[in-house]
């Protein structure tokens, strides 16, 4: 079995972290495997959603402290993020296409920064999240300090990175770190069944609003708008804007084929 699994099924990818004895922990060899996973689900038509997740028992305790020599120098440790743990945030930001992380189990450091760059969590209830680099005298290293304050405002992300508190899959829901939870004995099919509604959408018009949102929030009022006009007129013309339409008028569900 790979430590990093990755299947398409019915418009649905999944990313799977395969290290249960090590609660999933990120090897430099994994991270690579997951950086050709996100660039495979980006350039493959067939795949509308992703999801990334762990094998039972946690989501991912971080990467494992071996990649990490006791005596590296500075430069050594830069060179370890930058050359491949920040890789996937970059692959990230490159994936136009919904990109969910379906938290099992604990998300723990890195592991916890990894479900923070994707675009929507959903948690199982026994899901915990910590960012516990300063117990161990880190920093974030792997976008913590990026994401984090865009989720769940810049005072409450800065009390979860100082204490490296533990937070419950419902405090992670109240305080917006997470859309939804589900029990653990339903989670996998909650998660499928989610991720299945996003994959049977109109793929075109999906992949301009996650761009919209995302430039927008970077953007001035007056770009924004300019933007979505232009994307607006785009998506008017496709395939799917009109089986939308035909649907609506003639009351029976839309299929779209992504055009």
């Amino acid at each position: 079995m790979a430590d990093l699994e990755y299947e398409v099924s019915d418009g649905v990818a999944t990313i799977r972290l395969n290290r249960p004895g090590q609660r999933n922990a990120f090897t430099l060899p994994m991270l690579q495997s997951w950086v050709e996973a996100l660039a495979s689900a980006r350039d493959d038509n067939d795949v509308r959603t992703v999801v990334l997740t762990g094998t039972p028992g946690a989501f991912c305790s971080g990467v494992d402290l071996s990649a990490l020599g006791a005596d590296d120098s500075p430069l050594q440790t830069k060179s370890v993020l930058a050359d491949h743990v920040h890789r996937v945030a970059l692959a990230v930001e490159d994936l136009d296409k919904p990109l969910i992380a379906a938290v099992n189990g604990p998300a723990v450091g890195a592991g916890m920064d990894m479900a923070l760059m994707c675009d929507l969590r959903l948690a199982a209830s026994s899901a915990t999240f910590c960012e516990g680099y300063v117990k161990v005298g880190l920093v974030p290293g792997d976008g913590g300090c990026y994401y984090l304050p865009r989720i769940v405002g810049m005072a409450k992300a800065l009390e979860l990175l100082w204490t490296g508190d533990v937070v419950s899959a419902s405090d992670a829901l109240s305080m917006g770190l997470v859309s939804r939870v589900h029990p653990d004995e339903l989670f996998a099919t909650e998660v499928e069944t989610f991720a299945r509604r996003l994959a049977s959408g109109p793929p075109v018009h999906l992949r301009m609003i996650k761009r919209a949102t995302y430039q927008s929030a970077r953007s001035d009022l007056r770009t924004a708008l300019d933007l979505i006009s232009s994307h607006m007129a785009v998506a008017r013309s496709t395939a799917d804007a009109k089986e939308a339409f035909a649907a609506l008028r003639e009351r029976r569900p839309a299929k779209f084929v992504g055009a």
